[in-house]
């Protein structure tokens, strides 16, 4: 049985050979990445799908802003584990995605994907048109979703990173890290 949560510490080496399986190195490359970089997902908004505790399906949700002073989210990346796509799994992650978004109280959605599957969800290029984001994309792939209706009427402007960065470890724990011979801590 499938379940959708919240991600969790634990999910970061999955969540991340996940992605590697879904995307390989090409992600780091991408628009969208230039905007996670060195930030944390908006808070409450990352979420897995897990079957039986293993983690096959993610997707997280990002501060921006879209433009001078609008705030908003950016989805992604999702993905969905080979073995279980075409069960509604991204569908599913997607939609929980957006209702909790909603609760929290935010008011737009931006993404980079491929409009017919997200055009299901409300996501279009029309609310996109006098945005634009920090490097080469698509403009018909560059979507929105208004949570709520007018949150992104007038918006124009470049999209900004605008969430919130990972706490730099302190002298200790770098030099306890060190001496243990682990991995040094990467952004999540």
């Amino acid at each position: 049985m499938i379940t959708i949560r919240k991600e969790l510490t634990k999910d970061a080496a999955p969540r991340e050979a996940l992605l590697d399986l879904g995307y390989g190195d090409a992600r780091f490359g991408k628009v969208s990445e230039r905007l996670r970089e060195g930030r944390l997902p908006a808070a409450g908004l990352a979420l897995v799908a897990c079957d039986r505790g293993r983690v096959v399906g993610t997707v997280r949700l990002w501060n921006v802003s879209a433009g001078i002073a609008r705030p908003a989210l950016l989805l992604g990346p999702l993905t969905v584990h080979p073995d279980y796509r075409r069960r509604g799994i991204g569908s599913a992650l997607v939609r929980r995605a957006l209702d909790d978004a909603s609760s929290l109280g935010h008011r737009a959605v931006l993404l980079v994907g491929d409009a017919p599957y997200y055009g299901r969800f409300g996501f279009s290029s029309e609310k996109t048109a006098n945005l634009w984001l920090p490097g080469r994309y698509d403009a018909h792939r560059f979507l929105a979703c208004e949570l709520q209706p007018g949150a992104l009427e007038g918006a124009r402007g470049l999209v900004t990173a605008t969430g919130r960065k990972p706490p730099k470890p302190g002298l200790a724990k770098l030099v306890a890290v060190l001496r243990s011979n682990e991995p040094l801590p990467r952004a999540a």
